[in-house]
Formats: C-alpha cells, structure tokens, sequence
C-alpha cells in the first residue's frame, strides 16, 4: 500500500502537485501535477443570480470543521451519475490527521441533523486548494462552496486551487491556467502572513447570508 503521511502532504502542496488515488478500494496512489490547472480567482468570483437568491433564504445550517471525515466519507461514496472516487482509504487517514493538525477545512451544509452537502480542502499560507464536493439536495454544495469563497476572502488568501475546472466550477468564473503561471502564484501565495479561515467569525458573531454575499461582492 502506498504511504502517505501530513508531511508529505504539504510538502507535495507547497511544490504544487496532489495525490489521486486509483480507486476508491485500490491501495494505488499517484501524485498530480497538470499541465493546466484550474482555479477560481477569488477577485472575481461569481454567483450566479438563482444561487444568490437560493443563499438569501438560508435553506441550510452552515457549519465548519463540525464533521469533516463525515465530508470526506460523502465526497468518496459512489453517487449515481459519478460511480467511483479516488479517495481511498490512505487519503482519508492522512487528510484526517492533516486535520487534527489544522490543515485541512470542511465547510458543511446541514438540515436539521442531516449533513445534506459540504467539501473539504487543504489550508497553506494563503492558498486553499479544494479537494472535493458532495450534495445530497440541491444546491448544497454551491451554497459551500460559494461560503468557502467569502472566508477565503475575508481571510486575506490569493489562491483557490480547484485542480481542475468542470462545468459545475465554471459557473462561478473558475479558469484554467498553465503550470508555470500556477506554481508562481503558488509561490506568491505561501509567502507573508498565512490566510485566516476563522476572520469572518470575528468578535464571535454569527455571519449571515448578507455577510457572505457582501464579503464576495466587495471585491467582484
């Protein structure tokens, strides 16, 4: 079996390469690093008018860091229309224990005491390179993702990594750029002070559909 540790994780994400694994129920790991690499420029991160709308009447409790190998355990199940994962068994251990370490964020989409949807993502200087998304109800995993995009900004970070750009990212202004332009970014990204996941809680409050939707139009 493949070995992977928290270390060597960041060590891979800071060279601006991830793991993949064969399958879910295969030991096999491969070590990512794309030509072109998608991301979601965080200055002009979008969403689109429905979602905005679906936001403002907060159909679901958000929540962070509450169950986070519960999120990865729905992002590596078999879904109809998406068959097989690449989180294997190996990945879930060292990502859990990256997130006992404070690495590693999952952003939670609840009704009542059922997790409907979330992801969940790595947390380096001020990159956040997202991993993956699941949505047992519709729109669960936009909500996410669109809440992950608001504390990224709030938290002073430059780069959200999506590794690469579907047509479910591409909605909210996810693009494609070469390996060269990543890496310096990246490199941009993991000097100075390291993004804050928590400053949108400041002072303790609860933040609110408004506080999201404002933190994203202030710099769209």
């Amino acid at each position: 079996m493949d070995e992977i540790n928290p270390e060597t994780l960041l060590r891979a994400y800071a060279y601006g390469v991830f793991p993949m694994g064969e399958a879910r129920g295969s030991d096999t790991l491969y070590w990512v690093d794309p030509e072109l690499r998608g991301i979601l420029p965080l200055d002009t991160f979008h969403v689109p008018r429905r979602l905005a709308r679906t936001i403002k009447a907060e159909p679901f409790t958000i929540k962070v860091d509450s169950a986070f190998r519960s999120v990865m355990e729905a992002c590596a199940a078999d879904m109809p229309g998406r068959g097989g994962t690449w989180i294997n068994a190996a990945i879930l251990k060292a990502y859990s224990e990256l997130h006992e370490q404070g690495h590693t964020h999952s952003v939670e989409c609840w009704q009542g005491s059922q997790l409907v949807g979330g992801l969940y993502g790595v947390s380096l200087g001020r990159a956040f390179f997202g991993e993956s998304m699941f949505s047992h109800v519709r729109d669960a995993s936009k909500v996410a993702l669109v809440h992950l995009a608001a504390r990224l900004i709030q938290g002073g970070y430059v780069l959200l990594d999506t590794q690469f750009v579907t047509s479910h990212l591409s909605q909210f202004g996810a693009i494609e750029i070469p390996r060269d332009d990543y890496k310096s970014r990246l490199a941009d990204a993991l000097t100075g002070e390291p993004g804050d996941f928590y400053s949108i809680e400041a002072g303790g409050r609860d933040v609110s559909a408004a506080d999201i939707l404002q933190s994203i139009n202030q710099t769209s």
